[in-house]
């Protein structure tokens, strides 16, 4: 189910707003209703379609065993020999007792760590065996008040889906969460609550405290409390596992490639004996809202972005799911979309009052509900951003919205709804999966697309705008408003000079919202249709390449993995190859190109005048190019080829655009230093390209001083003149892609054909380190990074070669997992990287890296250098060959019925044929790597003397 997300979905898309960026959960829910209509709760068992007029999707098939455990089994297709499960506990971080507070996480750590019928350590292993990865295919998550296990199966044989089910059913009532080891797995719950606490996740904190004060949600965070973490015994856990993990509160979820009643027959056969030992824990008293008036709170946390929300909250919304409560869903939906449309004005304006905001309502795990207005500011500009917001749901709330704009957002959704019915055949397996159990966390019923649809267009066909006004006014009610302001530096005058800003604001007068002026797309034309001077056909990959009489080259490959999905990418020139290597880069600007629109029309213009298409337009600058790129669909393929066209032919170079991303960046690495993993993310690239700064992250003055005719002049002439590869995939024919591209890009002036395929060369692996390069962070004074990496070469020099080195960097992570992890719990997650640069002669490397207090640091090298030191004296085992090549196998095989991987494959193949015999033998040589093959990748590559080496570590305290 699909319908009618509320705005909080598109706050996260729009906005990386940091008081917020660690929401574990923005799930919508329905405007309040009074006490007397909320519904007695679903019997055990009964799913929500019983008490709903709602029809439910009728290819998904529901049931209940006798013991109370609920089942949603889908076929789906495709891809062909794939499936997902999921189970779902009904229980969190809200059922813990004070002297269990982080147990419910720890015990999802625990599923993973032996049962009655898996030994400790064997569980991960077995699903390697087949084909799936840990972490990517095989994961778990715990909330405030739901568990959850993921599997996604990379083949649908009788052997993976009965160990799968197996699996489940142990982790369901037969872990044996032995003393050991848990002791074992403390280190891995603590690295995993060290790495979590972060200025953003602490102003999370404090805002919900505030927001919600007095309710349990502020005392059950599902981290849990160190103390707890580090002492309770293995009882505690099991107490909570009896009482809380129990067939009336599981779900399971199965969707992909098999027989339904083949599939409801094993699951019913896996855990139709399955029966609870204890009385159910039952469900807390989460609190209720509080009375509460106009208030601010200031919350200062070093490494924040400066942000505001202002708040109302009201008791939660309880009603069932019906037909009247999605119509008005839908009716406030449409509403607070025009208003975040205008703070989206407001924020590209000249000298903006914030850097962007949103308004949405919010479901707080069923403790409350509430509505938000919420912005990030300018460093020191917080009074403008509050004054700003206020005003705005002001005149929201006194003039309601007007039909022109009601009549934009209607088409808007209007075109996704059908853009999602269009490709509702060939949805993948795990987001049906989470559709489903999302449904079932939150007693929906699960419709289709087509469903979704239906409903859309039969309440729009008769909404008016008074309708909408009269909503989105009736949704800025409850306790409040309640004011939050984070800043990384304290105010003057704290929360007082916050009520003062509101009240000052309060008095500004508002005025009704103008009518918006007729537009035209004015892009319809580029001048003649370019005509085709050369046809290729690659069979063996069903692409083709074709050659313009203006040099423009396209690439197509007609695909059915998603209906009605198209991708397009638009390589121009040779991005980071052909800027000064003596100049810093200017490419974190580049989202200024697109955000500053079209010579005759603003990127809110474009917007506007195609509300009713599906198109896109990104700019990225790459090793290899400067890549325009968007997602469309089969009707629309037209208008997104004039979008790209056009910002090669007409791009504005807006002042505006570029100031908003620059005072975005303001404040940046305030951010990053206040982790340990910020720090890495920023100094990384360029401490591996040896002080390259095309590679390096622009210092603060250097953002602050940066000027948009510099931006131009790296861009603009590139852009305007370097060879041009289109590359097309999807639902798409080859004779309708050149059209569309004949009409566009091929009518453009003529452009050079790209150089003969050869590997840049410049960029250079630093040279080995006897110490550590250190750097610091501000974060807490347990939090450090420890990360080795060794230089390979680039792909082209021996692909196999390359081939062999990945596997090797699949044994190495099974190692680092095994020792770090499960040996030792000394980590939440090590991590291995390898690349072979498709781009730069000579690059490349293989790296490892953990999270652990500093005090662990030289233990984790000397680990490091004896893993190495093993596979370059050891071969290893058949069985850990197979464990490391079949996920990466089947990774790429997954990947190769996906748009996105033949995208970016394609992308070069023309002017470099090398690419696609390194897309034929992908999997054959990937296959082919034996256990010698990783003991020589090893002993070239795992060389102590040339390991080069980096520490992220505390900054030492103040005295």
């Amino acid at each position: 189910m699909t319908f009618f997300p509320r705005a909080a979905s598109a706050l996260l898309a729009a906005l990386a707003l940091a008081a917020c960026s660690a929401l574990p959960d923005l799930r919508p829910d329905f405007a309040a209703a009074p006490a007397a209509e909320r519904p007695i709760k679903l019997a055990p068992g009964e799913w929500p379609q019983a008490r709903s007029d709602i029809a439910v999707d009728p290819d998904i098939r529901f049931g209940t065993l006798p013991n109370g455990m609920r089942y949603a089994i889908r076929r789906q297709t495709i891809p062909e020999g794939q499936a997902a499960l999921r189970l779902r506990i009904d229980a969190g971080s809200l059922m813990e007792a004070d002297d269990q507070q982080g147990l419910a996480h720890f015990l999802e750590h625990m599923a993973f760590n032996g049962s009655e019928a898996v030994p400790e350590g064997e569980m991960i292993k077995i699903l390697e065996r087949l084909g799936l990865a840990f972490g990517a295919d095989t994961n778990a998550s715990t909330s405030f008040d739901e568990t959850v296990y993921k599997l996604d199966l990379p083949r649908t044989d009788a052997e993976t889906v009965d160990t799968s089910l197996m699996l489940m059913r142990e982790t369901t009532r037969n872990l044996l969460i032995a003393p050991d080891a848990v002791d074992r797995e403390r280190g891995v719950v603590l690295s995993e609550e060290r790495a979590r606490d972060t200025p953003a996740y602490r102003t999370y904190k404090a805002r919900l405290a505030f927001l919600l004060q007095g309710q349990r949600v502020n005392e059950r965070y599902p981290i849990g409390v160190t103390q707890v973490l580090q002492d309770a015994p293995a009882e505690r856990i099991r107490d909570f596992y009896e009482a809380y993990y129990r067939p009336e509160r599981a779900v399971i979820v199965a969707v992909g490639d098999f027989d339904v009643d083949l599939m409801e027959r094993e699951i019913r056969e896996a855990f139709a004996d399955w029966a609870p030992a204890v009385d159910d824990g039952g469900d807390p008293e989460l609190g209720s809202v509080a009375d509460r008036q106009l208030e601010a709170k200031v919350h200062v946390e070093p490494g924040v972005q400066e942000s505001l929300q202002v708040a109302w909250v009201r008791p939660p919304d309880q009603r069932p799911d019906t037909r009247a409560t999605r119509v008005a869903d839908l009716t406030e939906q449409l509403g607070f979309a025009v208003l975040n449309r205008r703070l989206s004005s407001l924020a590209r304006a000249p000298d903006p009052p914030f850097l962007g905001a949103a308004a949405f309502v919010n479901d707080e795990f069923d403790s409350a509900e509430t509505t938000s207005l919420i912005a990030n500011a300018q460093e020191g500009r917080w009074r403008e951003a509050l004054s700003a917001i206020e005003q705005e749901q002001r005149r929201a709330v006194r003039y309601g919205v007007r039909q022109d704009e009601l009549d934009r957002e209607i088409a808007e959704l209007r075109a996704r709804l059908k853009a999602e019915v269009a490709g509702a055949a060939t949805r993948r397996p795990a987001a049906l999966a989470q559709e489903i159990l999302g449904a079932a966390a939150e007693d929906q019923v699960v419709t289709s697309p087509a469903q979704d649809l239906a409903l859309f267009e039969e309440t729009v066909a008769s909404l008016t705008a008074e309708r909408v006004s009269a909503a989105l006014k009736a949704a800025f009610q409850g306790e409040g408003p309640l004011i939050f302001l984070a800043t990384p530096t304290a105010v003057n005058g704290g929360e007082a000079a916050v009520l003062e800003a509101f009240e000052a604001a309060r008095k500004t007068p508002v005025a009704e919202p103008a009518a918006l002026s007729a537009l035209e797309w004015p892009y319809g034309g580029f001048g003649a249709v370019g005509k085709v001077v050369e046809t290729r056909e690659v069979a063996d990959l069903d692409t083709v390449f074709v050659r313009f009489e203006n040099g423009v080259r396209l690439t197509v490959k007609p695909t059915r993995f998603q209906d009605d999905e198209i991708l397009v990418r638009v390589n121009v020139g040779d991005g980071q190859q052909s800027l000064p290597s003596d100049a810093p880069s200017l490419a974190w600007a580049a989202q200024a190109f697109t955000e500053g629109g079209l010579g005759q029309i603003t990127a809110e213009d474009i917007e506007r005048v195609l509300a009713s298409n599906v198109y896109g337009a990104r700019l990225r600058v790459t090793d290899e190019a400067f890549v325009l790129s968007g997602s469309t669909r089969p009707e629309d393929l037209d208008v997104q080829m004039e979008v790209l066209a056009a910002y090669l032919a007409d791009p504005a170079w807006r002042e505006e655009a570029f100031a908003r991303i620059q005072a975005a960046g303001a404040t940046i690495h305030e951010q990053y230093e206040s982790t340990a993993g910020g720090v890495l993310s920023r100094d990384l690239a360029g401490l591996l390209h040896s002080g390259d700064p095309r590679f390096q992250f622009p210092s603060k003055s250097q953002i602050a001083n940066a000027e948009l005719s510099a931006l131009q002049a790296q861009l603009a002439g590139p852009l305007a003149t370097a060879p041009v590869e289109v590359v097309v995939v999807g639902d798409t024919t080859v004779d309708k892609a050149i059209e569309a591209v004949a009409r566009t890009f091929g009518a453009l002036p003529p452009r050079p054909a790209p150089q003969d395929a050869a590997l840049a060369q410049g960029v250079r692996f630093p040279a080995p380190t006897a110490e550590p390069v250190v750097r610091t962070h501000k974060g807490r004074q347990d939090q450090a990074i420890g990360f080795v990496a060794w230089p390979t070469t680039d792909f082209f020099a021996d692909p196999q070669a390359a081939r062999e080195a990945a596997v090797l960097g699949e044994v190495l992570r099974l190692r680092l997992l095994d020792e770090l992890r499960e040996s030792q719990g000394a980590t939440y997650s090590p991590s291995v990287g390898y690349n072979h640069s498709y781009v730069w002669e000579g690059w490349g490397y293989m790296s490892a890296s953990v999270e652990i207090p500093p005090a662990g640091l030289p233990a984790f090298f000397d680990d490091v250098a004896k893993i190495a030191a093993d596979l370059r004296a050891t071969p290893i085992s058949k069985d850990e060959l197979e464990r490391a090549k079949q996920p990466r196998i089947e990774r790429i095989e997954r990947a190769r019925v996906g748009n996105e991987y033949w995208l970016s494959e394609l992308s070069g193949s023309q002017a470099d044929p090398r690419r696609l015999d390194a897309i034929r033998a992908a999997v054959p040589g990937t296959e082919r790597v034996t256990s010698e093959d990783v003991q020589r990748a090893a002993r070239r590559i795992l060389n102590p003397a040339a390991a080069w080496k980096m520490e992220v570590v505390p900054e030492a305290p103040a005295s």
